[in-house]
């Protein structure tokens, strides 16, 4: 069954390259509201209330409300980087089990657990040395990116409490089939497939225009 394993949440600041962060996020057993956060800059940061967010100049904010990885995926890096990774080390608020996280469209609507939450695919994750820094990883962009699993971002489409356990199950899914690892290769890797990420509606603006922008040259 497709189910959240874990909600994590920051626990406390820390310090980052970029100043201080919340990236260290460790899962709570306890039942999490999720809400809309609202402008990234002047709003609440992060979706999941307790959270934190340290450098809002990059996250945070309506689209990327909160953040999701797949245990299948941490399963993958754990034998690639020979080291335990804990739910939540990658900083993901929703540690996921039986969620093609990668192959999620961009406005794939998620229905989480029991109290009405849902949640959009809305992009995904890119790489910054906040993350690099948290993993003590030589090289941990590149391998990042070339690994094409980045988790998504999702945005609260209606607000509700989420609780580890709690089932997920797809109510909506967009027919243009960009999915979240198409997205990634495009912004990342493989320029040539920015026309085509811009037929998703639902991808966040912020990509949406850099891809635009690029195109433009």
């Amino acid at each position: 069954m497709a189910r959240v394993l874990s909600v994590n949440i920051a626990h406390g600041y820390s310090d980052g390259p970029s100043g201080k962060t919340g990236f260290d996020k460790r899962p709570t057993t306890e039942p999490v509201a999720v809400r809309a956060p609202g402008h990234r800059r002047t709003g609440l940061g992060s979706g999941l209330a307790g959270d934190l967010i340290g450098n809002r100049r990059y996250h945070g904010g309506d689209d990327q409300a909160v953040y999701a990885y797949a245990r299948e995926d941490l399963d993958d890096w754990e034998i690639s980087l020979q080291r335990p990774l804990t739910n939540g080390m990658f900083g993901e608020n929703l540690t996921t089990a039986g969620v093609d996280v990668t192959g999620a469209v961009i406005g794939e609507r998620w229905a989480v657990g029991s109290d009405g939450l849902v949640l959009e695919v809305s992009r995904p994750r890119t790489p910054c040395r906040t993350f690099t820094r948290f993993l003590g990883i030589r090289g941990w962009m590149g391998a990042f990116t070339r690994a094409g699993k980045p988790g998504a971002y999702l945005r609260v489409i209606t607000p509700g409490q989420l609780r580890a356990g709690d089932g997920v199950t797809v109510t909506d899914r967009p027919d243009h089939g960009i999915t979240i690892g198409y997205v990634f290769r495009a912004i990342m890797t493989e320029p040539e497939l920015l026309p085509d990420i811009l037929v998703a509606d639902a991808l966040a603006e912020e990509v949406a225009r850099r891809a635009r922008r690029r195109l433009a040259g």
